[in-house]
């Protein structure tokens, strides 16, 4: 085999391409993982900053029938910690400790909403229904990490017993696939209150996936050092196993036909199969057909067409803070996860509405229209807060604390702030306002022992993993997702109309996550060796 030509390339080393990779590699093929940053993971990635070790993403893992099977047939060994979640309202704050935690949810909202207690009550009792679908849902460990002709056990004593639940569990989960925003509609007849829990999850989120978050909460977990010590053991293993790597680089043309690759520094990679673990639109603007089958070819391009034109999922901004201030006083307030949200009054109309009326209406906003939304936007946002050293205290200098503080955050916003040339004052001023109002709420020793404080915006997730609109989760809850993206079809989604390329990860399945990127890129790997031994 030349030394060009590989049995299988992976683009992309973010969690999904580095599964693939390490299995592909594993059962001895000749593999090349290409990955446009000089670190691995995407947004599974662990930083350090002035001593202090920070998330650049994902804020915590969860198992979902997916991470410690893979962990264990790969032989990889990490020490994890809980993640205990809290959830707040004004000056109401839960910790969420097990199953029974949901009563304390019901009467946080009780208390903030009393006119509402019976649509209250009526909502828990879905949430419950929801963590019951959960618990099958992801109730054995995901057979796609196990020999089914050798594991007899497993196959007979939890997958065949679980498949008719799994089956049932799934036509109850479809049922519930509207946008979370109207189905609340039919529960809860405050508007603030339907806020309290719609504005935790982006636009038109199906019902199951907002609602499910409960039980998600209680299966957070936390790798010691941080989440990138998942990719990096990943890494490791792929290396182990004789993988090959071209980091900072980047694929710039795909000739399909003759099953080559070109990168940014010119160089040339034949490959027999193929993984697309990066930003799905890119791999569709840079493929070249012409070599192709005439009926390839044309699927090609009828995939193409629609995918171009559906968008990215929102996107996150996030604030990173270096405090003069021991843990202590942060573990008095909340857990190390805490979803937070200082006015029981709700965004509203604020962040979709107004904001959607701002950019179709931008040559007549001005400066302080968008300062006197960002106020609103920021006073009555839900805010993600995650503080690393409350589950390891290892992550930060002894005496500090180190905080991420995210919130839902459009691209689109970004990019036009940017274009007119006042991007680093607006990241300025949101940083500032975010600030002040967890100074004036939920952290009262914020702003005094504030050491340093920097920001992570839309562009950046854009400019960093290359996701299309900065996105997240994969595509848009808002029109049609354009990949198949049902949890039963998972393998499936990994199909592209060329049939020795994949693709997977975050934008081969909506809802997606780190459990959906493991599973993909398991799932393509299969599929190629599966291609492999029948040639």
């Amino acid at each position: 085999m030349e030394q060009n030509t590989y049995d299988s390339i992976v683009v992309g080393a973010g969690i999904a391409g580095l599964t693939s990779a390490t299995y592909l590699a594993r059962a001895g093929q000749k593999v090349l993982l290409i990955e446009k940053n000089k670190e691995v993971g995407g947004l599974v990635n662990t930083f350090t900053r002035d001593g202090f070790q920070f998330e650049a993403g994902v804020r915590a893992l969860e198992n979902a029938g997916v991470i410690f099977p893979m962990l264990k047939d790969l032989g990889i060994e990490l020490d994890f910690v809980e993640s205990p979640v809290s959830l707040g309202i004004e000056n109401e704050i839960i910790h969420i400790k097990d199953i029974y935690s949901l009563k304390d949810y019901q009467q946080m909202l009780t208390r903030l909403f009393p006119e509402d207690k019976d649509e209250i009550c009526n909502l828990m009792v879905i949430i419950r229904k929801v963590m019951k679908h959960m618990d099958v849902l992801y109730g054995i460990e995901n057979p796609a990490f196990k020999d089914l002709k050798t594991d007899t056990s497993y196959l007979c004593k939890q997958l065949l017993p679980w498949l008719p639940k799994f089956l049932l569990t799934m036509g109850k989960i479809n049922g519930m696939n509207m946008p979370v925003e109207d189905y609340l509609k039919r529960l809860l007849s405050n508007d603030s209150l339907r806020d309290m829990v719609a504005q935790h999850f982006f636009k038109n989120t199906p019902t199951f996936f907002a609602l499910s978050y409960f039980s998600l909460y209680l299966d957070y977990f936390y790798p010691k050092g941080g989440v990138g010590r998942l990719a990096e053991a990943l890494h490791d293993k792929f290396l182990r196993y004789g993988g090959a790597f071209a980091m900072q680089t980047s694929v710039i043309s795909i000739d399909a036909g003759k099953r080559q690759v070109v990168d940014n520094k010119g160089l040339s990679y034949n490959y027999n199969h193929m993984v697309w673990a990066a930003d799905l639109k890119t791999f569709y603007q840079q493929t070249n057909t012409d070599k192709l089958q005439a009926k390839i070819a044309r699927a090609f391009e009828k995939k193409k067409a629609p995918l171009l034109a559906s968008r990215g999922g929102d996107s996150v901004f996030s604030l990173y803070l270096q405090i003069d201030e021991p843990l202590h006083s942060f573990r008095q307030i909340a857990n190390g996860h805490f979803f937070y949200i200082p006015s029981a009054k709700g965004l509203g109309n604020t962040h979709w509405g107004e904001l959607k009326t701002m950019l179709h209406n931008w040559a007549d906003t001005s400066r302080q229209d968008i300062y006197n939304w960002l106020d609103k936007f920021t006073a009555l946002n839900t805010y993600e807060i995650s503080i690393p050293g409350l589950k390891d205290e290892l992550q930060v200098p002894p005496g500090k604390t180190g905080m991420i503080v995210s919130l839902l955050s459009d691209y689109d916003l970004f990019k036009q702030i940017k274009e007119d040339g006042w991007y680093d004052d607006f990241k300025k001023a949101l940083e500032d306002r975010m600030i002040r109002v967890l100074n004036n709420s939920i952290y009262p020793m914020l702003a005094n022992k504030l050491i340093k404080q920097f920001s992570f915006t839309p562009l950046g997730i854009k400019e960093r993993v290359g996701s299309s609109e900065g996105a997240i989760t994969g595509w848009s809850f808002q029109e049609q997702i354009p990949v198949m993206h049902k949890i039963q079809y998972s393998d499936r989604s990994t199909h592209t109309p060329i049939p020795n390329i994949f693709q997977a990860g975050q934008w081969a399945f909506s809802p997606a996550g780190v459990p959906m990127s493991i599973l993909t890129g398991k799932l393509a790997a299969d599929n190629i060796l599966k291609r492999a031994r029948r040639y």
